[in-house]
């Protein structure tokens, strides 16, 4: 006869590791099974192409669309949002996409993150994996992130610009090129509003962001009254980088400068106090 000599405690970790193996078991059973699925429905219910064509001019001859459909970062240049590239592949279809936190070390300060596309029907798929760093740049400053909820959104912007490039691997060239062609088609017509009243309209919204009408006109490089619709578009994604995408205003419009015959003319106020 035979006796467990084991402890108590050791049965008790033995059992919970059982449980954590026949938990993953199940889990990685669940993903083969929806992949699987996925797979199928796919191969049975294949993208209209004449339908999506259709359905994205629809979507791009909307301003609300267009509005969102572009980025400028200085020293960066401009380009498709992630907005426009994840609305391209609900449109295109079959195409699944997201953002994995693969790994997270505080102690480093980095977490491995990987962004993925994958285009169901034709099984292509794309995929980017990084490390991102838990910290971000405030103007040519370094700031090292602490907090859960500013690591969790850094990690989540860095990947939402990897699945826009994921998806850009995957979808056909004409069928994204043509998007953008429409955007700023769009942008530049505004769906038919008159020009002086959509001009009116983005100085009214700048200027709740604190940006004075001389810093449009620097960034533009022309005075108000010669404004026209390319003016307001590209105002348009200034407008969208900072409100929607997190992008500090002072990058794109700094503050302007004092000059030194300002500070000259300047009226001064007795020594003593005032008058």
């Amino acid at each position: 006869m035979t006796r467990d000599l084991s402890l108590p405690s050791d049965r008790a970790a033995a059992a919970r590791v059982d449980v954590a193996s026949q938990a993953t078991a199940v889990e990685q059973a669940r993903a083969v099974a929806e992949v699987q699925a996925a797979v199928v429905v796919a191969q049975q219910v294949p993208r209209d192409l004449g339908r999506a064509e259709a359905e994205m001019r629809d979507t791009c001859g909307r301003l609300s669309m267009a509005g969102r459909a572009f980025y400028s970062v200085p020293n960066r240049g401009t380009g498709p949002t992630v907005h426009l590239m994840r609305e391209l592949a609900r449109i295109w279809g079959n195409v699944q996409y997201g953002v994995q936190e693969l790994r997270r070390d505080d102690d480093a300060g980095i977490s491995e993150v990987q962004a993925f596309a994958w285009d169901v029907q034709t099984n292509t798929r794309s995929t980017r994996t990084f490390i991102a760093p838990h910290a971000r740049m405030k103007g040519r400053d370094r700031q090292k992130l602490t907090d859960l909820g500013d690591i969790y959104l850094s990690n989540q912007n860095v990947g939402a610009r990897a699945v826009r490039e994921c998806i850009a691997t995957i979808l056909p060239t004409w069928f994204t090129e043509e998007a953008q062609d429409r955007c700023r088609a769009t942008l530049e017509k505004g769906e038919g509003k008159p020009l002086p009243e959509r001009i009116a309209t983005m100085v009214g919204l700048f200027g709740e962001q604190g940006i004075k009408i001389d810093q449009l006109e620097a960034r533009t490089g022309k005075q108000r009254s010669a404004w026209g619709a390319g003016e307001v578009a590209s105002l348009g994604v200034d407008y969208t980088s900072i409100t929607r995408d997190g992008l500090d205003k002072d990058e794109i419009f700094p503050p302007r400068r004092v000059t030194a015959d300002e500070i000259a003319k300047a009226p001064t106020l007795p020594l003593g106090g005032a008058a």
